[in-house]
């Protein structure tokens, strides 16, 4: 898969842990702002320590 960079990512929202709290964020909220977007799965998965 290649990678889209410099191309808009589409909007989405998910539930993020902000200094202690979960809140639900949205792409959108960073409109005009440099956003690095990162993923993995899980912590102590099987896909961890296969990586």
């Amino acid at each position: 898969m290649a990678a889209f960079v410099t191309q808009p990512a589409p909007d989405f929202k998910a539930t993020a842990l902000v200094k202690g709290e979960f809140k639900e964020v949205t792409l959108s909220q960073y409109l005009g702002k440099k956003v690095v977007l990162f993923f993995y799965p899980l912590d102590f998965t099987f896909v961890c320590p296969t990586e």
